[in-house]
């Protein structure tokens, strides 16, 4: 690229929802930049809220090296990479120094920071560090949906220590619930579904569950009692915690995945009696990506696509089926072979 400015295709949000084909120009490389050549972009709920701001959309991407900065060590044109929803830190905190820098107080997320671009686009500008090598196991396809939904959900079952004698629930069979179920089932825990539609029951016991519920009549009629030990809510809205009470086995774990707008209510005195813990998870951090991707490389761990063109009509049609939800299980928009980067 040497010392031209670069410019690429970005789709971006609008205030009325509509999907806008747009341009984003940046300047020459430097540092320990990176630009990449997107081949892939997950689509996820979170971009539901972002569509209405006018910004750059996506935060799964998967892609190429096209050129690299004078400061770049370790990644080489060609080398595949992705990227999840953290955009930078700043890398001297107590937080970047433990590996813990998603709670790093300068952090930049998705929709505040680098609004001009993101991964529903034909190319990016990364810091290095930002971004994670793609195993050969896994396509660009199988690989985008784990940069974020994938990692969030193992984030939680490897910080907080999930372990093969424990009995896990996924609440919500989605984008994120059909990874969770997977990485726990393959880690050796006993998983159970839940979901609100019972046309999901074959396609949870063939990622792993081992029971799946889809009413709460269901649930009082199979009156499973106090076994989970880990609760990971990862449906689109906000549901009825109370239900799962009865569920939970003394001093288990439950973990708020459903991003938006709404309240965690649950009465009290269960909480108190049994020892159970509402722990939040924001994103993984980079060395918690790592094991994750090793992890879904060497288990087979890999999302159900519903792969569409990367372009305005291709994401507006992504974007319908994900708010019907319709989508089985995570939309994956790919760039056509003509609109990469060279």
């Amino acid at each position: 690229m040497g010392s031209k400015n670069i410019t690429f295709t970005v789709f971006k949000g609008s205030q009325f929802g509509s999907i806008v084909q747009s341009k984003t120009t940046r300047p020459p490389l430097v540092g320990d930049q990176v630009l990449v050549s997107i081949t892939v972009s997950g689509l996820c709920g979170g971009d539901l809220i972002f569509r209405g701001n006018g910004i750059a959309l996506g935060h799964e991407g998967v892609g190429v090296v096209a050129a690299t900065g004078p400061a770049v060590r370790m990644l080489k044109t060609g080398d595949r990479v992705g990227w999840g929803f953290l955009q930078d830190t700043c890398g001297h905190c107590m937080q970047c120094l433990d590996g813990t820098e998603t709670f790093c107080p300068e952090r930049k997320m998705y929709g505040r920071a680098d609004l001009d671009q993101g991964s529903l686009a034909y190319g990016i500008v990364k810091k290095e560090a930002r971004l994670l090598r793609i195993p050969s196991e896994l396509s660009d396809e199988e690989a985008a949906p784990l940069m974020y939904a994938g990692a969030t959900v193992f984030n939680v079952l490897d910080t907080y220590g999930a372990k093969p004698t424990h009995r896990v629930g996924v609440a919500g069979i989605g984008g994120l619930g059909h990874l969770a179920i997977q990485f726990a089932s393959k880690m050796g825990c006993d998983v159970v579904a839940f979901s609100g539609s019972e046309d999901k029951d074959a396609d949870a016991h063939s990622f792993g569950a081992r029971a799946c519920y889809y009413s709460t009549q269901s649930l009082k009629d199979a009156n499973p009692g106090p076994v989970l030990d880990l609760l990971l809510v990862t449906a689109p809205a906000q549901p009825d915690r109370s239900v799962f009470l009865p569920l939970l086995a003394p001093k288990a774990k439950i973990f708020p995945l459903t991003i938006g707008p709404g309240s965690v209510i649950l009465p009290a005195m269960p909480l108190l009696l049994n020892g159970i813990t509402i722990q939040g998870s924001v994103v993984a951090s980079r060395n918690v990506s790592e094991r994750m991707l090793a992890f879904a490389a060497r288990r087979g761990v890999k999302p159900q696509v519903h792969k569409l063109v990367m372009d305005r009509e291709g994401i507006e049609e992504a974007f319908a089926l994900l708010k019907d939800g319709k989508m089985r299980y995570r939309g994956v928009l790919v760039v056509p072979e003509g609109k990469r980067l060279t």
